[in-house]
């Protein structure tokens, strides 16, 4: 057993480092580790079936963390996503897969299995593909989170109803909606007892005073729930779900995520590696041809399917391309349900172990084709695809805020408590379906377009407040400001002290780095907390203050020559030291 986790974590180690730095994301590093220390690899692990359901709880915790994040009246805002377009994705996309499947001569019971197995995909691999790329809050990355939701959804019902398609029917002793009822009666127990217990259990072991129990008791949960769920026959990552949505409103959510996380990450990896171990290798070299026609035809199709669904749900070109290429791969859940077929005898085995080969091979693809959109293909749509942003009609108002996220929408607050009206633009449209939602004007439109800034008033405007969340488009807002409009007084945001002194290039008015404020008062906090009296905080914290913006100040002239910027910063540094102990005498 030893030599077996040397193995998985040497060549998680190796493997995944190289493809992300190639732009691959983390999963390909998983997935070719897993074939390179596999059976048809070096043969450094061939128990693959053991590592396979220990790992497999890595996909549990996953959907559990994932439950954690997702509050029920989130859930609730998302039902027509959810319910619209990913049941939409599923029937379409299974009906079009069956029907390929059935041209090539596999009967309507073994395509049907293989068409609704194949039009899942693969929480595991989309959702830290998008992650990665920090795509999650976008469009693609809402919609398709939506769309994995439903899929787990609807695995429960596609297991029960698989024995109906065998080629015997229905069997006597065997009554599929007994399944079902035993699926609704688990959910049932996991939903009541999740309501009634999870809470009291975690006071009465003294809530996360004793790191070690608190560990164990999320942990059995995890388990206890997933287990429950796969003894009724269900998705065990559902009834993990289940749970975690529970306690996301529980005050030990966030401890909770804190001590799952890194067993998730681990095990995912894991995960990932023995579906690596799992591809039928001997197969693929017999049947080289017939692999990559039946994984280019499974990638086009669903693609194709979920690219025009994007589009109905009102993507632009960009996010439809994300969108369809993030949920081309078959799922997890596709090996269980393929296995379950094969034993109620509407599949065949042969038919069975080239699926399995074409799921693999698919998850191989994804992060592949992905990484290559990212890089040629999205870029260029960006550029060419005009957007359709708001028309803005008369507004003349003296301030325009760039960015209503969290920074701009608490600017634009306090003017409004002060009366003083203002022109909002927001080019995340999921961003201003929320905010409006919440009973805020804002506008769909791009800063950095000179024309955008001109038809919000800014020919008329005094101020222009740059709140944007990247650091790009900030400049960018910046430079076509001063260029078009240079009687604009200009106020921006700042990510970091970089930011800021390419922003002091600029010639902006002012600027506030994003957390300086922040950590300042936090750091005034900590100082009473440990007994230093409120004047004394805040005159330390106002020294370093002022230091810190002299020295950002003064930085701005070297700040492109890293060794005197080096040297320059150890200087300041001694010099701070030496005013908090005059300060002190």
């Amino acid at each position: 057993m030893l030599t077996t986790l040397v193995a998985l974590l040497a060549a998680a180690t190796i493997a995944v480092p190289l493809t992300r730095k190639a732009g691959f994301g983390s999963v390909l590093g998983y997935l070719l580790a897993g074939i390179v220390i596999g059976p048809a690899g070096l043969r450094l692990v061939t128990d693959v079936e053991q590592i396979a359901s220990v790992s497999s709880l890595g996909v549990v915790m996953l959907l559990f963390l994932i439950g954690l994040e997702l509050r029920p009246k989130r859930l609730w805002v998302m039902r027509r996503a959810v319910f619209g377009l990913g049941a939409a994705q599923v029937a379409v996309t299974a009906a079009a897969l069956a029907a390929l499947a059935h041209l090539t001569g596999i009967g309507w019971a073994g395509a049907t299995v293989l068409g609704a197995g194949l039009a899942m995909s693969s929480t595991a691999i989309v959702l830290p593909m998008l992650a990665e790329r920090e795509l999650l809050t976008g469009p693609a990355g809402r919609d398709g989170f939506a769309v994995l939701l439903f899929q787990d959804l609807a695995f429960i019902p596609l297991v029960a109803l698989v024995p109906l398609l065998a080629s015997h029917g229905a069997m006597a002793n065997h009554l599929p909606w007994l399944e079902v009822a035993k699926g609704v009666a688990a959910i049932a127990v996991i939903l009541i007892g999740g309501r009634f217990l999870m809470r009291p259990l975690f006071h009465a072991i003294g809530g996360a005073k004793t790191p070690e129990v608190f560990t164990a008791t999320a942990l059995l949960i995890v388990a206890g729930t997933a287990f429950i769920a796969e003894t009724a026959g269900l998705s065990p990552s559902l009834g993990a779900f289940m749970a975690g949505v529970l306690l996301s409103e529980s005050e030990y959510r966030h401890e909770l995520q804190a001590d799952i996380a890194p067993f998730e990450g681990l095990l995912l990896g894991f995960f990932f590696i023995s579906v690596g171990m799992a591809a039928d290798m001997h197969l693929a070299l017999v049947h080289p041809g017939l692999l990559a026609a039946a994984t280019g035809a499974l990638l086009a199709a669903k693609a194709g399917v979920a690219f025009v669904l994007g589009k109905a749900a009102r993507q632009d070109n960009a996010n439809a391309v994300r969108f369809a290429l993030a949920l081309p791969q078959a799922s997890e859940f596709s090996f269980v349900l393929f296995g379950a077929a094969v034993a109620a005898g509407a599949l065949a085995a042969d038919r069975a172990a080239l699926a399995i080969l074409v799921s693999a091979a698919s998850m191989i693809a994804t992060p592949i084709l992905f990484a290559g959109s990212e890089k040629w293909l999205i870029p260029r749509l960006l550029r060419s695809t005009p957007a359709a942003f708001d028309t803005i009609a008369d507004e003349h108002n003296p301030v325009i805020v760039c960015g209503f996220g969290r920074v701009g929408q608490i600017v634009g607050r306090v003017l409004r408590m002060h009366n003083i009206p203002f022109t909002a633009l927001e080019r995340d449209s999921g961003q201003v379906d929320v905010v409006r939602r919440f009973g805020s004007k804002v506008y769909f439109g791009d800063p950095t377009r000179a024309d955008m800034l001109r038809s919000a008033g800014a020919e008329e405007a005094k101020l222009l407040v740059v709140a944007q969340d990247n650091m790009e488009e900030v400049l960018r807002t910046v430079e076509v400001a001063k260029r078009a409009f240079p009687h604009l007084k200009i106020l921006a945001r700042a990510r970091n002290r970089n930011h800021a002194h390419l922003l002091i290039d600029r010639g902006v008015d002012g600027f506030v780095r994003d957390t300086f404020h922040s950590s300042l008062r936090l750091a005034e906090l900590s100082l009473s907390a440990l007994g230093v009296t409120d004047d004394a905080a805040a005159r330390a914290v106002a020294l370093f203050r002022d230091h810190d913006e002299r020295q950002l100040m003064a930085a701005h002239a070297i700040y492109r020559d890293e060794q005197q910027l080096i040297q320059t910063t150890q200087q300041a540094t001694d010099e701070l030291a030496s005013l908090f102990e005059d300060d002190k005498s």
